[in-house]
């Protein structure tokens, strides 16, 4: 059997061969001009679809730094905030401690109470502050409406307590703002662990200026009480009124009982006691409303003196604890900053380590490029040739 060669097919096979050297010049002139080496999945059907996958992490990548730019936008304002905060509550310290003075006039007090409720009104608007983009800071997730409010006299807290994690990171999560709960309620009393107050009916002059534990561990949070017989002479009370002890107050000794640390100033009244409990929390409006209270009070008599006195050396321990609460507040956010700065580090490298693998799979050799683009040219300028060369070879013009 034998093929036949015809003027048709060979027309036809030059034809192709002009189209096919062709199209290979338009592929090269699109992958110079675009500069990748992968116009279409079928130039690299595996690269193609591994570099669809690098794009989409470089694309989270992306989001997650959207992410931490908010996120440190409101680390940032939390951290200014609770400055300010800090700077208040270290002057409603001041404030009480020239409110101890008990030689205040009326005048000097009503002074006090003004500016204490200024401070209290600041920090009302301190903890109602927004991220500039109508969130409010100190909300949780439930943002969308100032967190404190005013309601017969007394702030209630109607955000949520929820701390909000966002990923600025692979498989790296920094906490948002903390939630106003965290920062402003249900701050310890007293030294944290233990607290103590003066019983009601008290007569005499003692002042309950400190209470702490002593150190030996043997607080084990019990109620107690330490009740005068007379201005030396003492004895202690369990939860039960049962005496479970007694002793003597020295003058400018401290008294050590069940593992607590009083410390009592003034000469008590046969009766007067001052009761030890465990901590309780209290919110930082809260504290300032009772020292603006205790400032109203009427001190007339020694023992009305005493008594406001007690209460100022209780706010006194009530703000020290908000000012720790804040101090920690700003420490935790410092501690998200920092991790911020990590996770930017690290979100840099992975970056740069993409790109170059996305670079290794779609970047162009321009001068391969540029040398098979010749070659091409050139091997189509040759069959365009014998092409037209082919044109003439027929048995017509032998018969001429």
């Amino acid at each position: 059997m034998s093929n036949r060669i015809s003027t048709g097919m060979m027309f036809s096979q030059s034809v192709s061969l002009m189209m096919s050297k062709q199209a290979k010049l338009n592929h090269l002139e699109q992958q110079i001009a675009t500069g990748s080496k992968i116009t279409s999945a079928k130039d690299d059907p595996v690269n193609a679809g591994a570099a669809v996958g690098l794009d989409r992490t470089l694309a989270a990548l992306d989001q997650m730094k959207l992410n931490a730019n908010n996120v440190q936008n409101r680390l940032g304002l939390q951290e200014n905030t609770l400055a300010r905060v800090n700077d208040l509550m270290a002057r409603v310290n001041d404030l009480t401690l020239q409110a101890s003075n008990p030689a205040l006039n009326a005048a000097d007090k009503k002074a006090l109470v003004t500016e204490l409720t200024q401070i209290r009104d600041g920090l009302l608007s301190l903890a109602n502050t927004t991220d500039g983009t109508g969130r409010y800071l100190f909300g949780g997730t439930h943002d969308g409406d100032p967190p404190f409010s005013q309601v017969n006299g007394k702030i209630v807290y109607t955000g949520d307590q929820t701390h909000r994690q966002v990923e600025v990171g692979p498989d790296t999560y920094v906490k948002d703002a903390l939630p106003g709960s965290e920062i402003f309620l249900r701050i310890p009393t007293g030294d944290g662990t233990v607290d103590g107050t003066a019983a009601a009916g008290n007569t005499g002059k003692a002042v309950l200026t400190n209470i702490t534990r002593d150190g030996s561990g043997n607080w084990n949070g019990q109620p107690f009480s330490v009740r005068f017989t007379s201005a030396t002479q003492y004895e202690v009370v369990d939860g039960a009124g049962n005496v479970t002890g007694t002793g003597t107050m020295k003058a400018g000794d401290d008294l050590v009982i069940n593992g607590v640390r009083l410390q009592v100033a003034g000469e008590p009244a046969a009766g007067d006691s001052f009761n030890v409990h465990a901590a309780g929390s209290r919110d930082v409006f809260a504290t300032l409303d009772n020292l603006i209270g205790a400032l109203g009070t009427d001190t007339g008599t020694p023992a009305q003196l005493a008594a406001q006195q007690n209460q100022l050396q209780g706010a006194l321990r009530d703000v020290a604890r908000a000012a720790e609460r804040m101090i920690d507040s700003r420490a935790a956010g410092g501690a998200q900053l920092k991790a911020l700065d990590n996770a930017a580090d690290m979100r840099e490298a992975n970056t740069v380590t993409l790109k170059t693998t996305l670079s290794t799979m779609r970047d162009l050799d321009y001068a391969d490029a540029l040398s098979q683009y010749q070659l091409e040219s050139t091997a189509l300028q040759a069959a365009q040739q014998l092409f037209s060369k082919m044109q003439s070879m027929s048995l017509f013009n032998v018969i001429r």
